[in-house]
């Protein structure tokens, strides 16, 4: 990702294999990683049992917050972008009883948000 981009505040994908072993210790045992987005040094990372919003706190960003979100807690989600090709585009994610978008991500021309949304469709709409 280059560091115009996350100071605009657009995603860039990361590879799983970089995370698994951050993650590791937090994954339940039939739990993966299926896609992961970084923001400076936030993070977006779907798995196939939930949505993991990762926020790396102080100027080293040594101390980090682990946020999880139940895919049945999403209620509703919205890729909004120049058409169905992957262009710069914004994914807004709302949870159950919010009548805003909670989540909010931009993305950068050259990452798949369409990735992103069908790993959203495949747990949240089944």
């Amino acid at each position: 990702m280059g560091l115009l981009s996350g100071m605009m505040g657009h995603a860039s994908e990361v590879s799983i294999e970089k995370l698994a072993k951050e993650f590791q210790p937090i994954l339940i045992d039939d739990e993966r990683i299926e896609r992961a987005y970084k923001l400076i040094r936030d993070m977006l990372v779907f798995t196939n049992k939930r949505l993991i919003l990762v926020n790396k706190q102080g100027l080293t960003g040594s101390k980090s917050d682990y946020q999880s979100i139940p895919y049945g807690s999403i209620k509703m989600f919205s890729k909004e972008s120049a058409g169905i090709a992957d262009l710069d585009a914004e994914l807004k994610i709302w949870l159950t009883g919010e009548s805003e978008p909670t989540i909010k991500q931009d993305f950068r021309k050259g990452d798949n948000i369409n990735e992103a949304y069908r790993v959203l469709s495949r747990y949240v709409l089944k």
